[in-house]
């Protein structure tokens, strides 16, 4: 077999190798989100019991980043797959492919690690708000309406749309910004990453304020994501999504309680 051929091949299995490592990280990380919520663990990380645990603030941040990697792999990985598929066929053959790739990785989940981070200290200031303001206290209802109606909103802006367009037709991004060597898989990660955020980040607040790990909502919005992201008219479903989040924000108002997890 000829030099070129032998590279070939390897770049297929790396390829392959990387991608089946992929699909078992997805897997996986729903097997741990599932044992979480069936065993209660998933209510030790849920922002507000964070709080209220007596935890220095840096072990409680520690602690929601380590079950946040769970659920980025759970729910944003699949909605990227097609995306890291694209760039793991262009770079296969390179021989720093698999550092490439683990820094796009790295990349990918520092972003959205990043999101978690400040979601999380900024629900803090929120707490405290409710804390100091007694009729706030009395209807914390309105927090929920409001993080659903804020979804339901940014769903119909510019910006989601020009994020989803960017991640839908990632051929263009990887032309324009694709060159060899571990650290572009780095920036790339970062570009894609960025993209994703802008994407999705007002249903991972969603997310994040019906609790890590909590499975009903990690279905519906994984699957949301991965349809409006992945599918062939997948843009059809980004208005009637946002029709549903503001309806859920009335209920949300209306019947506190009636919409479990937040």
């Amino acid at each position: 077999m000829s030099a070129i051929a032998r590279g070939v091949t390897g770049g297929i299995t790396g390829h392959t190798k990387a991608l089946a490592i992929l699909f078992a990280a997805i897997a996986g990380a729903w097997t741990l989100c599932i044992w979480a919520e069936i065993s209660g663990v998933a209510a030790t990380v849920h922002h507000h019991a964070l709080y209220e645990n007596g935890r220095p603030l840096w072990s409680s941040a520690l602690l929601l980043l380590v079950a946040w990697q769970a659920m980025t792999a759970a729910m944003m990985l699949p909605s990227s797959l097609g995306f890291i598929r694209m760039y793991a066929a262009a770079a296969r053959s390179a021989p720093e492919f698999p550092a490439a790739l683990a820094l796009f990785l790295f990349a990918y989940f520092a972003v959205w690690s990043g999101f978690a981070l400040l979601a999380f200290l900024g629900d803090m200031r929120l707490h405290a708000l409710v804390d100091a303001w007694p009729w706030l206290d009395a209807h914390p209802q309105i927090i929920a309406a409001g993080t659903l109606a804020l979804a339901a909103v940014y769903q119909l802006t510019p910006l989601k749309d020009a994020c989803l367009r960017a991640c839908r037709h990632p051929g263009m991004y990887l032309a324009a910004h694709y060159r060899r060597g571990a650290l572009n898989g780095l920036r790339i990660g970062f570009g894609h990453a960025l993209f994703c955020l802008g994407c999705c980040w007002a249903l991972m607040l969603v997310m994040f304020a019906a609790g890590v790990a909590h499975l009903a909502w990690m279905g519906v919005l994984g699957a949301v994501m991965l349809v409006e992201k992945g599918a062939r008219d997948g843009e059809r479903f980004v208005m009637p999504v946002g029709v549903a989040l503001a309806v859920l924000a009335a209920i949300a108002l209306a019947l506190p309680h009636a919409i479990p997890g937040l």
